[in-house]
């Protein structure tokens, strides 16, 4: 069995963005050699996410709507969390919602996801550089 291991570094101007990485997870995996396997995805950060969906711009868009109704960012008085100095307590709850991580199956040398399935890193409380850990094991 064969392991892989790559960051790659984000860095997103505004406070939040959907990024599409499949590509650079496609080259990850090239890179590897790994034919069969598996390949984790997930942020290492606990404010930004990954995670598998559509790359529409309308979905994006209800994303941020979903999101903003469920954790939304002002006041920020009304996090306990943001008591500390921070203002980013809704980018902690975005996160928890769309996950850390996500596993897709390595077949044949390529990614196995469905039709429409694509990967994105999600960033909630962006402005400073994060990372991403690829992890690839197999054959």
């Amino acid at each position: 069995m064969k392991s892989y291991r790559q960051e790659l570094w984000f860095q997103v101007p505004g406070r939040r963005a959907f990024l599409n990485i499949t590509p650079q997870v496609q080259r990850c995996l090239k890179e590897s050699g790994i034919r069969e396997g598996l390949a984790l995805v997930n942020a290492m950060h606990i404010t930004a996410s990954v995670f598998i969906n559509d790359d529409e711009s309308g979905l994006h868009h209800d994303y941020e709507v979903w999101l903003e109704r469920l954790a939304p960012h002002a006041p920020v008085s009304q996090y306990r969390h943001n008591d500390t100095g921070e203002d980013n307590a809704d980018a902690h709850l975005k996160r928890q919602v769309m996950g850390r991580e996500v596993v897709v199956a390595v077949t044949g040398g390529k990614l196995d996801l469905g039709p429409w399935e694509q990967i994105f890193y999600g960033e909630f409380d962006g402005g400073r550089r994060k990372r991403v850990l690829v992890k690839i094991i197999g054959a």
